[in-house]
């Protein structure tokens, strides 16, 4: 039978490219850049687009009039008979001839016979394709079915030998076994690895955006779907489908995903059935571990050759990354995905997963590696080690890491087994106090004081006060945290944490009562010492002097002490730590309020889930801030969705001051908008709000406040003003009773509102005069450009009235300017209103903004910009867009161009 009528001749043609698949424009540019190669080797795992992308190229390819020869291999093509039969006929296909008799001399043989009939095929294939006229572009996809000697040897000829018109291109899912050291030297080798394949967020937006059709996804569920997939093409297209059946269903995709089988049947055809027994055994049971090394891995599985097994998954990328460590050793991730679906496989093995977290948990602890200790052994369910391990940790040391685990397995402990355990139950009770969920704390103590206080429970009653007061800080009783802290003076606490912790609770409360002296006198007779300053308690209670600024309305001053707790707890415990949330808050709250807008979102970028672990105040003012940017950037149905889920939360905690904030600024939004029905009656719940806090103390009692404030809104929308100036009196006897300078400023803003439409212009001027002078001394910027265009009107009249002057005139210009839609002032006359962003000229960028700037004349992209400044991609772009505006330009050459003629970079 003639060779060419038993071939399938679908394998000769790339898969079909429809109008879904994004283009990988980076990998594509770099794929043409490397055109001259004599081989181009795609390696990567499976359904990470290795296929898809040569597809794309052969396109580009056969635009230009080049010869692409493809092959599709497969596991039946691992003979050299039929490998070189599908080689032939392809490279017949670009017009290559050669002789089919060839194919004899692969059988089975001895050695000399065999290395002859490579070196016959290889003279014909070489001859064959150096006669033809053109460049020939030879793809041969799915290379790792072929492990055949004499293939390899073949393609190692081809390599050595070929002629300068044929270009290999090889897709394979592992390294192939060729000797490539003098291509690369050579510079004739272009590879892709693994780690380069993955959707960027933009293309995984795009790809969701091409497949999901009707539905629509906001900005933040992308990024959360990127984030959950690593931007695996593969999951990608099982969540466009999961998410056309299922509406909605982001917050439930590893659920869905999981139970839909899609993800395990791709995984279980195209990765395990091509492994071994072994392989797979060793790689579910590593699955348990978030992270693991060879050493972690031989104490689990007890295979003597892990390190040669882990070896064999880096090779094969089987979705294992690198984890950097700082011990230097090499440690291992799976996939998240991909590690799931190991770890379900493994849980059909009765027992043998909580075998293995017992034995992950005592390896870990033998490492002095307590937070992976307890994960573990509360994962595996073994409540007696955790317990055990616990009670051997050094309570003066005791980490915030540990609120993660612990809150796993002390939901199901009885109180009563914890009496007998004086540190397991403080650290429990601190625990259920510092991640929001006080009632828990609340029902432990209930028990304690229902039981027998004698013997070593007397530990437990001597620290009670500092329990009660986080336990009210957490209900936002700041009167209570007074009563219960206060009496103890400045106590000697032997114990570091409880001396941070004391401090923690007792400072905020003294600045929700407004008694900002206090908190600066506690803190000039209580210094922290110097060897504890970088724990964490300690860098959390140095966080609160922010917050008495940020709260009393001294915004550039909480600004700078901010950024010094913020690096000093990010240099010590990483960006996404506890300890670093309620700084990251106050310095994010600042930025905004000075107009600093892309700082602030890069602050609070990623943080958002950590603030579980803080205090009422932290957790609203970062909704609030976040918000706000999210209206500015993505519009008001983004922001309105955030505040509305926040809202919920709220309820949910039972912090009622926190729901007062959503529902005020929902109200504020729905005003903007125009919608004064949906604006009253969020007010009217306000109002509820409101009734059943009359008289409260501390931060509680902004919620009356609250509520005055946006009743006042509404009235001024609704064109009866004297009904706003009684509200604005409520609003002022709270701001001059507690000392909230920023909130004085809001009342004299809106009063002089009310005053304009009653015609009663100069006590109006007068009013804002003063708001404007008040501002000016506070630094304050969006609390006047977030009230719209009829202040900024009110503002033009004011300038030109002559009533100012110096630098508060100059002040007031630059507030001007900062309203959508005011015309820019000349590059000399732009007035200053933030010295470190020096507005005054509108080449003088920030800091950040230098760094991209020098960045991007290296010609770098965004994404690696975004990688070697340590910042989100949306971040680079962010500041991208404000350096162009700035520089008045429109790419990224002119930028660079002018930013080095007026020496903000150095010069080429």
């Amino acid at each position: 039978m003639n060779r060419k009528t038993i071939l399938i001749a679908t394998k000769f043609s790339p898969p079909r490219i429809g109008t879904q698949t994004v283009l990988r424009q980076p990998l594509l540019a770099r794929l043409r850049r490397s055109a001259h190669c004599a081989l181009t080797l795609v390696t990567g795992s499976p359904g990470f687009g290795k296929t898809t992308l040569l597809a794309q190229w052969r396109q580009e390819l056969l635009k230009t009039g080049t010869e692409v020869s493809w092959l599709s291999l497969s596991p039946d093509d691992r003979r050299p008979q039929t490998f070189c039969a599908y080689l032939f006929a392809a490279l017949e296909r670009a017009g290559a001839v050669i002789e089919d008799d060839l194919l004899l001399l692969l059988e089975e043989g001895e050695e000399d016979q065999q290395q002859y009939a490579v070196n016959a095929v290889l003279a014909a294939l070489v001859n064959a394709v150096a006669e033809l006229p053109r460049e020939l572009f030879l793809v041969l996809d799915d290379f790792h079915h072929v492990e055949h000697e004499l293939i390899l040897r073949l393609l190692q000829g081809l390599l050595n030998h070929g002629p300068a018109n044929l270009h290999l291109v090889i897709a394979s899912r592992a390294q192939p076994a060729l000797f490539l050291s003098q291509l690369r030297a050579s510079g004739q080798l272009m590879e892709v690895a693994c780690a380069e394949l993955p959707f960027t967020v933009d293309e995984t937006q795009a790809f969701l955006q091409r497949n999901l059709g009707a539905t629509t996804l906001e900005t933040k569920e992308i990024a959360q779907l990127h984030e959950l997939t690593g931007g695996w093409p593969a999951s990608l297209q099982l969540i466009a489908i999961v998410l056309k059946n299922h509406p909605r269903s982001s917050a439930t995709l590893r659920e869905l995903l999981a139970r839909s089988g899609d993800l395990t049947g791709y995984l279980a055809d195209e990765v395990l059935s091509h492994l071994s027994p072994e392989l797979v055994n060793f790689m579910e049971g590593v699955s348990v571990c978030r992270r693991f090394n060879a050493a972690l891995a031989q104490h689990l599985t007890g295979c003597a050759d892990a390190a040669g097994l882990i070896a064999a998954i880096e090779h094969q990328n089987l979705f294992m990354a690198r984890v950097e460590s700082d011990d230097g050793q090499p440690w291992y991730r799976f996939h998240p995905l991909f590690g799931e679906f190991l770890s379900r496989r493994l849980a059909q093995r009765d027992g043998h997963a909580s075998a293995l977290h017992r034995r992950a948990s005592l390896w870990f602890a033998s490492q002095g590696l307590l937070l992976d200790a307890l994960r573990h052994a509360s994962l595996g369910g073994h409540i007696e080690l955790a317990v055990e391990l616990l009670e051997q940790a050094q309570a003066a040391t005791w980490s915030l890491a540990y609120l993660s685990p612990l809150v796993h397995f002390l939901d199901h402990l009885p109180p009563e087994s914890l009496l007998q355990r004086p540190k397991l139950f403080m650290l429990g009770c601190m625990t259920f106090a510092l991640t929001a969920r006080p009632a828990k704390a609340e029902a432990w103590l209930r028990a304690f004081h229902a039981g027998d206080n004698g013997g070593r429970n007397r530990v437990i009653e001597a620290q009670l006060p500092i329990i009660n007061a986080l336990l009210a800080l957490q209900n936002d009783d700041t009167a209570q945290v007074i009563r219960e802290l206060e009496p103890l003076g400045d106590m000697a606490w032997r114990n570091p944490t409880l001396r941070n912790l004391h401090a923690a609770a007792l400072l905020p409360a003294y600045t929700a009562a407004g008694r900002y002296a206090d908190v600066r006198a506690f803190i000039e007779r209580n210094p922290v010492p110097e060897g504890e300053r970088e724990q964490e308690m300690a860098l959390m209670a140095a966080s609160v002097p922010a917050l008495a600024l940020m709260v009393e309305g001294r915004v550039q001053e909480a600004q700078a002490a901010g950024e010094l707790v913020l690096a000093r707890a990010e240099a010590a415990y990483g960006r996404r730590s506890v300890c670093s949330c309620p700084a990251a808050t106050m310095l994010a709250t600042a930025y905004y309020e000075l107009d600093r807008l892309e700082q602030a979102r890069e602050v609070l970028a990623n943080r958002m889930s950590m603030l579980q672990f803080s205090a009422p105040e932290i957790m609203l003012r970062a909704v609030l801030c976040a918000a706000r940017l999210d209206r500015l950037q993505d519009g008001s149905p983004a922001a309105l969705g955030m505040l509305e889920r926040h809202e919920l939360r709220f309820r949910e905690l039972g912090l009622e001051r926190a729901v007062a904030y959503m529902l005020a600024e929902q109200s504020r939004i729905h005003l903007a908008n125009g919608q004064r029905m949906r604006a009253a009656e969020l007010v009217s719940k306000l109002a509820a709000l409101a009734g059943r806090h009359a008289g409260s103390e501390g931060f509680m009692a902004e919620i009356p406040a609250v509520a005055a404030l946006s009743r006042a809104r509404v009235s001024l929308v609704a064109c009866t003003p004297d009904d706003a100036l009684r509200e604005l009196a409520v609003l002022r006897l709270f701001a001059e009773r507690h000392g909230r300078q920023q909130w004085l400023v809001l009342a004299d803003l809106l009063t002089a509102q009310a005053l304009f439409d009653l015609k009663r212009s100069d006590e109006a001027s007068s009013v804002l005069s003063g708001a404007v002078r008040l501002g000016w001394r506070l630094g304050l910027v969006r609390t006047f450009v977030d009230e719209g265009d009829i202040l900024r009107q009110h503002l033009v009249i004011l300038e030109t009235a002559g009533n100012l002057e110096g630098p508060v005139l100059l002040y007031l210009r630059g507030l001007i300017e900062r309203f959508p839609g005011s015309a820019p002032a000349t590059a000399s006359a732009r007035p200053a209103i933030d010295a470190d962003r020096g507005d005054r000229h509108p080449a003088q960028v920030t800091p950040r903004e230098r760094e991209i700037l020098q960045l991007v004349a290296l010609a770098m992209s965004n994404k690696r910009i975004a990688l070697t400044l340590g910042i989100s991609l949306e971040t680079v772009k962010w500041n991208l867009r404000n350096i162009f505006e700035k520089l008045d330009v429109s790419n990224r050459y002119d930028a660079v161009m002018w930013a080095r003629k007026l020496n903000l970079i150095p010069a080429a």
